[in-house]
């Protein structure tokens, strides 16, 4: 099966170079478009001030995030890595995600994911629906997905929102009939396997009388061009 990481970001501001860096990182494991249940979910301490708009947009505070571990802890830098160890990464907009998660991993003196594993679902979407808004939010919209759940900008929900967008991306309701067909074409397969065709160990007592079987009988002998096929049965 095809192992993917769909992953999300949430930062302080727009460019890392400026000084800016993750809050929020969250990774979710998919298995041929499929959510595996597994998940990497960490809020991280930026060690600097939170700009008010990128409060407003995600609305995490830099007392709330005061204490939780660094990038540079082990439980966020080397975990994370070993999550997603070598899977393509799924991301919208990715180069932005990319971005900030690269400049986390040099800064802590760790490879960088190159850019050939990363998988950008906006550029996805603007191929299939040239001069739209592309947005998350627009394409849940667009496909139908619930944003009940979201009230802010959140790293684990939006991945989850991108997980079932992407999905809609690579073939939607046609690929889950697809997957559904493949899963039952093996569950019937292993079904086949399991028991053998034949006769019943016990045969079944007959249902018809002996009165009954035997006009059966001469109505086949008198009536039928060809009884062969009758006498296989016991007639």
């Amino acid at each position: 099966m095809a192992r993917e990481i769909v992953l999300d970001t949430e930062t302080t501001g727009f460019e890392p170079h400026l000084g800016h860096r993750l809050v929020e990182l969250a990774a979710l494991e998919i298995e041929d478009f499929i959510p595996t249940g597994r998940s990497f979910h960490v809020y991280i301490d930026p060690e600097r001030d939170m700009p008010p708009d990128a409060e407003r947009v995600h609305g995490l505070s830099a007392a709330f995030l005061k204490g939780k571990p660094k990038f540079a802890d082990a439980e966020v830098s080397h975990a994370f890595l070993d999550f997603v160890a070598d899977a393509p990464i799924i991301a919208h907009n990715a180069d932005f995600d990319r971005s900030f998660v690269n400049f986390e991993l040099e800064k802590v003196g760790l490879s960088i994911l190159p850019e050939t594993r990363w998988i950008d679902t906006l550029a996805m979407a603007r191929k299939r629906f040239p001069g739209m808004h592309n947005s998350l939010d627009a394409l849940c919209k667009r496909f139908k997905i619930s944003l009940s759940e979201r009230e802010k900008h959140g790293a684990l929900i939006d991945a989850r929102l991108l997980a079932a967008v992407y999905l809609e991306l690579k073939g939607g309701r046609e690929r889950r009939l697809e997957l559904t067909a493949e899963r039952t074409s093996v569950a019937v397969s292993t079904v086949r396997r399991i028991g053998d065709y034949g006769a019943r160990p016990r045969p079944l007592a007959p249902r018809s009388t002996q009165e009954e079987r035997a006009r059966h009988a001469a109505f086949v002998t008198g009536v039928m061009k060809n009884d062969e096929l009758w006498k296989k049965f016991g007639i």
